[in-house]
């Protein structure tokens, strides 16, 4: 239904661009004091812009993978000599178990969440999220998390039992001690973020996108982050009902793994690999979406094959949940239905493949700007690739019977995991970084950086391929000399440690370009989506007009020709367009709540419940009563409209 008036009382519509500057720059004052964000040490308590919240995901999760980082140099460090006593047995699987789940739960998927949250609300051209304090809520339950987990771990209660947590071993019996519990009750408070995280983004997509924007006009990364976050909505509930499962045996003594109360112990392997295997695909699916990006921006042309990238990205949703008993072969599972999920591993290759062909087929004959985010999507090739390969090898029952518990399958593992998220996401913190900040990073630090990643990567992760086929087992602290294994694994910890100087280069070249003033233009890159639409960095409203979307790459094809801006919308309260679900044609407007203390206080008596539960039961209810009363805080009625100085009043 578009409308041609421009007057801000008007419902919204589609009106032509307006060409009277002091208009919109009186108006761009009065959205910046309406959507506000409050500064300063409480301030920070009380933020709701996805913006900072993005912001926040992204900075933490990468000072948890700075930490996973160390755990893993200590690990190798132990590993470089036969029969070293640099750790001893019990710190060697607490370092494990800590440095897998931090990168599987505190690093990989938040860091994916965080890209999500930060950039589709600018990349479908609205204001915030759908709901933007729940957005600030689910930041909260991970970052209380994850210091708990770390804080629980320096006073002495670390958990050993590794981050898959494979029970027997992993109850009272075998594991004395809190560590195991903290980190069953963390995992299952740690869920709720990430649901939180994928109702926003699921909601915000359906309904919040720029007028014109059309499902089969949505940038590839938003096609990416829709399907993680259904993935994630069916998902994560598993590992849910499994962690709680797990704290009931230990905490008040169930019997839903024991086999001695008529438990099952196979059935928590089910229950984490139904949530595991997807897992990997929630890690890499965001991925895929941030090399489509990067591919057409320095490729400077359409993607290939738009129809099969977004239907290949949609089947590797589907399969993916089909794949869970590919770790589970050497449980003695029937044959028939192993072939099964045989199939489902080998399946899902396809897509995968549908993905890589439609990139060459774009990068080839372009006349490709080798800038640093290129550089990492093409690492990203070579070391995902071979992770996929051996993903087949590893999908036929008689091969992973032999090759199961040793280091062929930590390889294979890095390789699909660093090669599927660490290669994309330092790709993605050298292309949106001056978006972000206003600030471009060092090239020459950038290509350095790559460089010593990937050959520092290779140098380490290669010759685990070999010392699994020659028998080393994982998850051994120590080996002997005579086993032959030690130059591979001198060499492998060498290459950690030149991996880790490359980390370090783009960790310093981040922190002296974000002490330096924003000097970024606002699309540096000359990319096609509509984030780079506005300043860098953008201001807490994102947009000052609403854009409309013409084509499928909203930039390229607008030319010299405006595409016209939605008027209508209300400067003085935080309103944003609602479009329909299929053609995002304007439908309605939702008006959104500004800044409070109410989601941290309420992530923090969620927090009191869970952790107090490992004491005592009774605990629970305590916290579920104080989650009641933060979230009546939250929810009050309070009345919309007035300045910015009016809501801050109320």
């Amino acid at each position: 239904m578009p409308m041609t008036a421009s007057t801000e009382t008007d419902r919204p519509g589609v009106g032509e661009q307006a060409s009277v500057r002091p208009a919109m720059s009186r108006k761009a004052e009065e959205l910046d004091r309406t959507w506000y964000s409050p500064s300063g040490f409480f301030g920070w308590f009380t933020q709701v812009n996805h913006r900072m919240i993005g912001k926040r995901f992204i900075i933490t999760s990468f000072i948890f993978f700075l930490m996973a980082g160390i755990e893993s140099l200590l690990l190798r460090t132990q590993l470089a000599v036969p029969e070293n006593s640099f750790l001893t047995p019990d710190h060697f699987n607490q370092l494990f178990t800590m440095h897998g789940s931090t990168m599987m739960f505190f690093f990989a998927v938040p860091m994916m969440e965080g890209l999500g949250i930060y950039v589709v609300p600018l990349m479908i051209g609205t204001r915030d999220m759908a709901f933007p304090r729940l957005n600030a809520f689910g930041y909260y339950v991970y970052l209380i998390a994850g210091v708990t987990l770390y804080a629980a771990g320096f006073l002495g209660h670390a958990p050993d039992g590794g981050w898959f947590a494979y029970v027997p071993l992993t109850l009272t019996q075998y594991s004395p001690g809190l560590g195991l519990d903290f980190w069953a009750t963390m995992i299952t408070f740690i869920e709720i973020s990430a649901l939180v995280a994928a109702v926003e983004l699921i909601v915000t997509i359906f309904k919040q996108r720029a007028p014109g924007m059309s499902l089969n006009r949505m940038p590839l990364f938003v096609w990416a982050m829709l399907v993680t976050m259904f993935m994630i909505v069916f998902a994560m509930p598993p590992l849910m009902v499994g962690s709680v499962m797990l704290a009931l045996d230990r905490t008040v003594s169930t019997h839903f793994f024991m086999t001695s109360g008529g438990g099952e112990p196979l059935l928590w392997q089910h229950l984490f690999w139904f949530f595991g295997h997807p897992e990997v695909y929630i890690i890499l699916v965001p991925a895929l979406g941030v090399i489509s990006s990067i591919v057409v921006t320095f490729a400077r042309r359409p993607i290939f094959g738009y129809t099969a990238m977004v239907l290949s990205v949609v089947a590797i949703g589907f399969v993916a949940f089909g794949l869970w008993v590919h770790h589970m072969f050497t449980t003695g599972l029937p044959t028939l239905g192993v072939s099964f999920f045989t199939a489902a591993s080998v399946m899902i290759a396809v897509p995968s493949g549908v993905q890589i062909f439609c990139w060459i087929a774009t990068l080839w004959g372009a006349k490709l700007r080798f800038a640093t985010p290129l550089l990492f999507v093409l690492g990203f090739f070579f070391i995902f690739v071979l992770g996929g390969l051996t993903g087949v090898m590893v999908a036929s029952v008689p091969f992973d019977t032999q090759v199961h518990d040793t280091y062929f399958l930590v390889a294979h593992f890095h390789y699909v995991l660093i090669g599927g998220a660490v290669f994309p996401v330092f790709g993605a913190i050298y292309y949106w970084f001056p978006k972000v900040f206003g600030c471009m990073l060092n090239e020459t630090a950038g290509k350095w950086s790559f460089v010593l990643m990937f050959v520092g990567f290779n140098m380490s992760f290669f010759p685990m391929h070999q010392l699994g086929l020659q028998g080393m087992p994982r998850r051994v602290y120590t080996y002997l000399s005579e086993s032959g294994w030690f130059e591979l694994s001198l060499l492998a910890t060498i290459g950690a440690y030149v991996f880790a100087l490359g980390v370090l280069v783009t960790a310093v070249d981040a922190l002296l370009s974000f002490l330096r003033k924003p000097d970024a233009p606002d699309n540096p890159w000359g990319g096609d989506t509509l984030e780079w639409a506005t300043s860098s960095p953008p201001p807490n409203y994102n947009f000052e007009d609403i854009p409309v979307v013409r084509g499928r790459w909203a930039l390229w094809e607008r030319g010299e020709e405006p595409a016209g801006t939605v008027v209508g919308l209300r400067s003085g309260r935080r309103e944003v367009l609602v479009t329909t679900l299929l053609d995002a044609e304007p439908h309605a407007v939702a008006i959104l709540p500004g800044p409070t203390i109410w989601p941290f206080l309420s992530a923090v008596a969620v927090a009191a419940g869970f952790l107090g539960f490992i004491r005592h039961p009774i605990w629970f209810p305590i916290g579920l009563l104080l989650t009641f009363v933060g979230f009546v805080g939250w929810l009050w009625p309070r009345a919309v409209g007035g300045s910015a100085e009016e809501e801050q009043a109320r």
